[in-house]
């Protein structure tokens, strides 16, 4: 039997485009206190990385100061299902004809407060803070000894399916009496909590506390009452249509599994996170010691020929040490063995030097071998342990 792509594409040659999909908040002034947008931009993962990095492959597809991240990804979602649906045709300049182009989204990018909002997630302060996996637990767990190191373990899988499903029990406890805090302890026992139907949430919940509150004069209402209301208050805010178009529409995408499809983004988890701290315990080693005129001359006459960055700036990074960002890390990280030898304790110099090694192996822009590269990696994270 013939594909169906090829009666689709009348006979054409189809081609598959894999979509990187980045959306973040921003700001159109200095500062994102005025102003503040999302925006969603779209890149071609198809295209070489020395292209990817260029300006110009990057399209802009959609901003706004007023709608949500959720609503700007839902008309993304359906412009890229329909695109795949019928096809797209164009010139091929390669081939000298017509080809059928079938996008698909590769993965969504963005910094961790906003994958974790794609991902229906309630972020790194839940008990369950991995997006990906139901790894965690509650604080008296991960303080013990058993707790602490299975925080280093990768949990159950995170399914789309599951946190559809514990979505909808969030709002079905909406609906109950008490319904504040049953919701509450679900979105600490699951991590689950989705931007896309908050206001349905808590909607219900307020009118469900109106109805059962006490006035006098007036007698209370039985909580068959207000459990039909709520539930005629719940289907007029749905507008005839089903539930799933509240949801977060990314757990409904064809060919993505949102959870597994937000790779970790490593400049704030990495150099702003990791190395920024490591870097603020030995700033303030070194400066208590009187040591940091030594670090800074020493950092001065490093030869700097290995590294992407012309000038290490030694008297900028000593002077604002509390305010550097992610270049200087990324340069500190691999330096910072080399200089602070003599000056602080064995276990900050071994500190440094896993976290050398670690920030080489992350910003490798090719992997030839990814069993070994697996291998490496696994092993400096135990010793980051």
């Amino acid at each position: 039997m013939p594909n169906p792509l090829r009666a689709k594409s009348g006979g054409r040659m189809v081609l598959t485009v894999p979509l990187i999909v980045f959306m973040d908040d921003v700001s159109g002034n200095i500062s994102k206190q005025w102003n503040k947008h999302h925006v969603i931009y779209m890149s071609n993962a198809a295209l070489p990385r020395e292209m990817l990095e260029k300006e110009f492959c990057v399209r802009f597809v959609s901003s706004s100061p007023h709608a949500t991240p959720m609503e700007l990804m839902c008309g993304f979602k359906e412009s890229i299902v329909a695109a795949a649906s019928d096809g797209i045709i164009t010139w091929d300049c390669k081939y000298n004809d017509e080809v059928m182009l079938v996008p698909y989204g590769l993965f969504d990018a963005g910094d961790n407060p906003m994958q974790a909002e794609v991902c229906s997630h309630g972020g790194l302060k839940c008990n369950y803070f991995c997006r990906t996996c139901k790894v965690g637990g509650t604080t008296v767990e991960k303080k013990s000894d058993n707790g602490y190191l299975e925080i280093f373990k990768c949990g159950e899988l995170r399914t789309p399916e599951g946190t559809k499903m514990d979505i909808l029990k969030q709002i079905e406890l909406s609906k109950l009496s008490g319904g504040t805090e049953k919701v509450k302890n679900a979105v600490s026992l699951t991590g689950t909590r989705d931007a896309a139907t908050t206001h349905i949430v808590s909607h219900l919940l307020e009118l469900g506390k109106r109805l059962r509150k006490r006035q006098a004069g007036k007698p209370i209402m039985s909580e068959e009452d207000v459990r039909k209301q709520l539930e005629q208050e719940f289907e007029d805010m749905l507008h005839g249509s089903p539930l799933e178009d509240h949801i977060n529409p990314l757990l409904g995408m064809p060919g993505v599994n949102i959870h597994q499809d937000t790779p970790t983004e490593i400049l704030h988890t990495i150099l702003l996170g990791v190395v920024k701290y490591f870097w603020g315990q030995t700033a303030w080693i070194l400066d208590k010691g009187h040591l940091l005129d030594t670090f800074e001359a020493r950092l001065e006459s490093i030869n700097k020929d290995g590294l992407n960055s012309p000038t290490l700036g030694a008297n900028y990074i000593c002077r604002f040490k509390g305010s550097l960002i992610g270049k200087h890390f990324k340069s500190l990280a691999q330096v910072m063995p080399y200089l602070i030898y003599d000056l602080v304790p064995r276990t900050v110099l071994n500190g440094w030097t896993v976290i050398g090694k670690l920030v080489v192996l992350l910003w490798h822009t090719a992997i030839e071998n990814t069993e070994l590269y697996l291998v490496r990696l696994f092993s400096l994270c135990t010793l980051l342990d």
